[in-house]
């Protein structure tokens, strides 16, 4: 299983607290394998290797990818129901 990092290193988890371009926002889903979701997959089928979903102020969800090498995505905190998602 992929495992997307933050330039860190940290692993990125659901739940996150990030900023994005300077905006606060949150990591709503990551994705890295089918999981028998249809709405999970379709990322999967349409973005091989998967992805994960940010949401953040002034830009609304963003899905973005291992080819998306975002040095504007940082860290701020863990959520307490931070957790690695499946898939």
């Amino acid at each position: 299983m992929k495992l997307f990092r933050y330039q860190s290193g940290e692993e990125v988890r659901v739940g996150d607290k990030i900023t994005f371009h300077g905006e606060p926002g949150e990591v709503e889903f990551v994705v890295t394998e089918k999981t028998g979701d249809p709405a999970m997959d379709w990322y999967i089928q349409e973005y091989p290797g998967g992805g994960i979903m940010i949401k953040a102020k002034n830009f609304g969800s963003t899905f973005m990818t291992e080819t998306d090498e975002e040095e504007d995505l940082i860290l701020v905190s863990r959520s307490s129901e931070s957790s690695v998602q499946p898939g």
